[in-house]
């Protein structure tokens, strides 16, 4: 009775020493071929799977999340993400779906502005601004795997080397995103770069939601934790003020659905935004660790998505001109309001608004931003 009791005990052992060594290499990244640009360059398709059946795909053109697997409230997986299932659409048909953006995320004014009294100017990629980085910005390149690790978070480290002068931003600028998938359903994303003179930096990702995996997103219920946002001229430049959301259409403190206030014309910001693409001043401000800037649930799957950050903005955008000519995953076309992005970031065009918090980066200096996408399901 003895040795069976010894054996016993020594399977026990054994047992939760491999359930334990199990849970300590739950996360699984792994990488494999997703295509080539037009020069030759290979392009990767790295993923990040839990043991709970949440998973990120992410190409290495743009530093893109392709896709974003989640379970329903039945345990069923779905992607949540709008984009294309192959490299080609990213390459043909850009629109932003997952990227990372940069240097500088959302509008600057004219593609102007004066750092040390020397004046730049950046490409208009948006009618009379500058968007996104500009013609060519991080969305559009191709970066390079620094590392990939399989373990309680499985993680990829991608980097890139923007020259000095690159779309008319001063200074080199290494820059490195490491997307990070934990067991708790958190996608943490971290954008570090340093450059070799004073310049401006504003990275973020712009991956469009749609938590019921198809269909219109308008049903879906936004909490935003802002008293305030940024309303805009309409050339969708910041007109400088901070507008109180209450008694507005831009009210999510509590949480609501989209609809009605996405084709609310009776406000003069949603007609110049097409609908929603505002950006909005957190209460919580510029912090060391991430905190929540939205919260975003689907009624009908119970999927919930919290997008947590350590800036201080978060643009919220409705997918405003896409207009059916998009065909994306599995065929589908498009529309407005069919996903959701919601952007942590600096404010628009802070390089020329003193009045808020400053996108300067110097060197020895570094620029750095911790981002995260935590699905779970509603209780």
């Amino acid at each position: 009775m003895r040795k069976v009791s010894r054996l016993l005990g020594a399977v026990a052992f054994l047992a939760a020493v491999q359930l334990a060594n199990g849970a300590a290499i739950a996360g699984e990244a792994s990488r494999a071929p997703a295509g080539k640009l037009a020069d030759g360059t290979a392009i990767e398709a790295i993923t990040l799977k839990n043991s709970h059946g949440v998973s990120a795909t992410i190409l290495t053109y743009g530093a893109t999340l392709q896709t974003m697997v989640a379970p329903d409230r039945a345990g069923k997986p779905t992607d949540i993400l709008l984009g294309y299932d192959k490299l080609d659409g990213y390459v043909e048909q850009p629109n932003y779906f997952g990227v990372t953006v940069g240097r500088y995320a959302n509008r600057i004014s004219g593609g102007r502005f004066t750092l040390d009294g020397k004046a730049y100017q950046l490409p208009l990629n948006d009618k009379v601004n500058s968007l996104h980085g500009g013609e060519k910005g991080f969305d559009k390149v191709a970066w390079s795997v620094r590392s990939l690790k399989s373990g309680p978070s499985a993680s990829v480290v991608l980097s890139y080397k923007s020259a000095d002068g690159e779309q008319g931003y001063p200074g080199a600028l290494d820059v490195t995103v490491t997307y990070a998938l934990d067991e708790q359903g958190a996608l943490t994303i971290s954008f570090d770069a340093t450059t070799d003179k004073p310049t401006v930096v504003n990275m973020t990702n712009h991956a469009l939601f749609n938590l019921a995996g198809g269909g219109t997103a308008e049903n879906h219920v936004l909490t935003i934790p802002a008293k305030a946002y940024t309303p805009v001229n309409d050339k969708l430049i910041p007109t400088g003020e901070l507008r109180a959301v209450e008694g507005t259409v831009f009210d999510f403190r509590a949480p609501h659905a989209l609809v009605p206030g996405i084709r609310d014309g009776r406000d003069e910001q949603i007609r110049f935004g097409h609908g929603y693409d505002h950006n909005y001043a957190l209460d919580k401000g510029a912090t060391a660790k991430p905190e929540l800037a939205a919260r975003l649930e689907d009624p009908a799957s119970g999927r919930v998505l919290e997008v947590l950050t350590t800036e201080p903005g978060v643009q919220f955008y409705t997918g405003n001109f896409l207009d059916g000519t998009y065909v994306g995953k599995g065929g589908a076309l498009y529309r407005m309001g069919d996903g959701i992005a919601l952007e942590p970031q600096k404010f628009p065009d802070a390089p020329n608004q003193p009045k808020f918090l400053s996108a300067r980066v110097d060197p020895g200096k570094p620029y750095h931003h911790v981002m995260v996408y935590k699905v779970s399901v509603a209780k």
